[in-house]
């Protein structure tokens, strides 16, 4: 069979209605549960009434949880994002020199926030390939002996390479050089999906999302916060209003937010996170790594290659798989998306057209991983990619054969 064409044959282009659910296998946003879609439509209540302190406080207790945190953790009305600019103004002043460790396209764009708001960057770079290096981390730091670095920035779980770095490492390493820089970790892609302990870890700054395992549509980011972190509020000088963790912290204490929450969406994340404690979280980080193995079972069938290089680093929650050699990653989704309404993700930065991004994380299950693999492995096959048949089986065998 000749590769599909997709530029002159669209599905899109001769029907209006498609039967079936789309799949929506990108690593976030994720799919949202039908319970979760339900506490959202309840009606808006008034965010000064009586009765919204019981949700402030039943989010706020359930978001410690999944942070392994007893310390501060603060809901924004955000993407990621803002919850980056958050914990950067919140900490710092103009000119000081924060240390990121740019293995990624997500770390590379903390650095373009930390720049865009004066700091001074040192931007360490990394093999995409590979996790941060603990070493390079210490060495980086005993070579500061004026103490001129004021944080570390580094992302948990890399969302555009499918590897996972190993936090508690990092900062033993940041111990080891005795250096008191602030260690800022992005969990957006992990958190709810993968083992995090903030408290244990050593991590000052935790910030995270509302998209991915927390099974929530874009539009609350989080901050969870130490205390070493919270005691450089007094001294930051960065320009900040919506972002301040004391007006947050304040208002917290009493049940509310310091302006208009986004009440619909902490319906749904108190739902989310009820859900997360029913399965309970060591089973869903199990659920997690057992669906993450199945999908690169099926990828060594297709023998095809996983983008993360180092088997012990490759992500539970995202597969980034390398495309061969002048195959464009971008038509094989496109022909996926077009013949069976799947959307994977697809290569950002440096991987733009080199790797598709196969989300397993959030509300999922074996049957799910079973028709998204069966998609791929047919688009492989319609775009014409060199690859063997058979990951699909490959990947049923291990899930048949792993409970």
């Amino acid at each position: 069979m000749g590769p599909y064409d997709y530029r002159n044959s669209k599905l899109s282009d001769i029907v209006t209605y498609r039967s079936g659910r789309h799949f929506l296998q990108l690593p976030g946003p994720t799919n949202v549960p039908d319970r979760v879609l339900r506490a959202m439509a309840r009606p808006t209540i008034d965010h000064r009434g009586p009765d919204f302190p019981a949700l402030t406080r039943a989010v706020l207790d359930g978001l410690r949880r999944v942070f392994g945190t007893e310390q501060s953790v603060f809901i924004y009305p955000s993407a990621g994002n803002g919850g980056w600019e958050a914990a950067l103004v919140n900490t710092l002043s103009p000119g000081d020199r924060v240390m990121v460790f740019e293995h990624g396209f997500f770390a590379a764009g903390w650095a373009r926030v930390a720049e865009r708001l004066e700091l001074a960057v040192t931007v360490v770079p990394g093999d995409w390939h590979d996790a941060v290096d603990p070493a390079t981390v210490e060495q980086r730091l005993r070579e500061d002996a004026s103490h001129e670095i004021r944080a570390v920035l580094m992302v948990h779980n890399e969302t555009s390479t499918g590897v996972t770095s190993d936090v508690a490492a990092v900062r033993r390493a940041m111990d080891a050089a005795s250096h008191p820089a602030l260690l800022m970790v992005d969990a957006v892609s992990s958190l709810g999906s993968m083992e995090y302990r903030h408290d244990e870890w050593g991590v000052d700054v935790t910030v995270s999302g509302s998209q991915k395992g927390l099974m929530l549509p874009p539009g609350l980011g989080f901050n969870a916060v130490g205390a070493r972190a919270m005691a450089r509020t007094g001294r930051a000088k960065l320009p900040r209003s919506y972002w301040d963790w004391n007006a947050m912290r304040q208002f917290n204490e009493d049940g509310f937010f310091p302006y208009t929450p986004a009440t619909n969406l902490l319906f749904g994340l108190r739902e989310a996170l009820a859900m997360l404690e029913e399965e309970g979280l060591d089973r869903v980080f199990r659920r997690h790594a057992r669906h993450a193995a199945a999908t690169r079972a099926a990828v060594s069938g297709w023998e095809l290659t996983p983008f993360a290089r180092e088997e012990t680093r490759r992500s539970n929650t995202i597969t980034a798989v390398e495309m061969p050699e002048g195959v464009d990653a971008d038509a094989v989704r496109r022909v996926i998306l077009d013949r069976f309404d799947m959307s994977l993700g697809g290569g950002l930065g440096a991987l733009k057209g080199r790797v598709i991004r196969i989300g397993h994380l959030g509300d999922f299950n074996d049957l799910m991983l079973a028709g998204t693999l069966s998609g791929i492995e047919m688009g492989l096959r319609l775009a014409g990619v060199p690859h063997r048949d058979g990951g699909v089986g490959v990947a049923l065998d291990y899930l048949a054969s792993h409970e």
